[in-house]
């Protein structure tokens, strides 16, 4: 009876895993199919989702129809990569402190950055743009980088300081009695021991600083050629029509690089997932 009750358990978790993939990759199935089709079979009515004349004609036809789209990936490459690498150098110290130090309103403190991310960005624009524009950043990369920054901060001072309290507090007792100051500890010591995690908060802040560009980028700065690729797709919607086989090849040229680093680091996101989740 229980090997049958633990089969039908099986049935159903695969059952739930299979509906769950199908919703998440069944967007990006039809946007691979629709970069294969003709223009003239996407207006067909009624929608008919397969053709008989598939082709990667919108693969090449995209850099001739928006000539900086290469431009336009290579911003988006830049500004997550600017991103990721200057909220680490802030969230680190900070998830640090509040893993180890102990001082007045900690908690408050740590629920007030969170609270943060319930502000939607299009609710602050004005006011990041007065400051941007105050600072003299507007129509720069630092316009699209420091908001994004900005955003991304708490959510990775979050999941980097519960992945820090899982190491153990004697290592660093066992460097200072050594003589070691707190820095060379937190370098040497602790950075070394919490890799796994720094991927895992690194690359999240890399997908959700190349998934943000957009409405930075289309309030907080006019130069085409600094535009992300988010932006530069408005560019296949021309007068007269919408290039969709050619912007869904865009899109999907875009996204490549973000699901080459999780092909890449997905064995070390996985371990930095599960690292510390059974206390010793």
């Amino acid at each position: 009876m229980m090997d049958r009750y633990t089969k039908l358990q099986m049935v159903g978790i695969y059952i739930g895993i299979f509906l769950f993939l199908s919703f998440m990759l069944l967007p990006f199935v039809e946007m691979f199919v629709t970069s294969l089709r003709p223009l003239e079979h996407l207006r067909t009515t009624p929608y008919q989702f397969w053709s008989d004349k598939f082709s990667f004609d919108a693969y090449r036809q995209m850099w001739e129809t928006v000539p900086l789209l290469g431009r336009y990936i290579l911003n988006s490459i830049f500004i997550a990569s600017m991103v990721t690498a200057c909220t680490m150098l802030l969230v680190v110290p900070a998830a640090y402190a509040y893993a180890r130090l102990d001082f007045p309103f900690k908690d408050t403190s740590l629920g007030l950055i969170l609270a943060i991310n319930m502000f939607s960005g299009a609710v602050l624009l004005i006011p990041l743009y007065r400051v941007l524009k105050a600072l003299g950043l507007l129509n720069t990369y630092w316009a699209m980088i420091v908001p994004g920054i900005a955003f991304l901060i708490p959510t990775g001072i979050w999941l980097l300081r519960s992945y820090l309290e899982k190491i153990p507090r004697e290592l660093e007792e066992a460097a200072y009695v050594d003589g070691a100051s707190r820095m060379y500890t937190l370098r040497r010591v602790v950075l070394p021991l919490a890799l796994p995690g720094l991927l895992v908060v690194g690359t999240a802040t890399f997908i959700g600083a190349y998934a943000q560009q957009f409405l930075f980028a289309i309030t907080f700065n006019q130069n085409r050629e600094l535009q992300p690729l988010p932006a530069g797709l408005q560019e296949f919607v021309g007068r007269q029509q919408v290039e969709w086989n050619q912007m869904m090849a865009a899109a999907l040229t875009g996204v490549l690089p973000v699901m080459l680093i999780f092909f890449f680091l997905q064995k070390y996101l996985v371990a930095g997932l599960t690292a510390g989740a059974v206390k010793e």
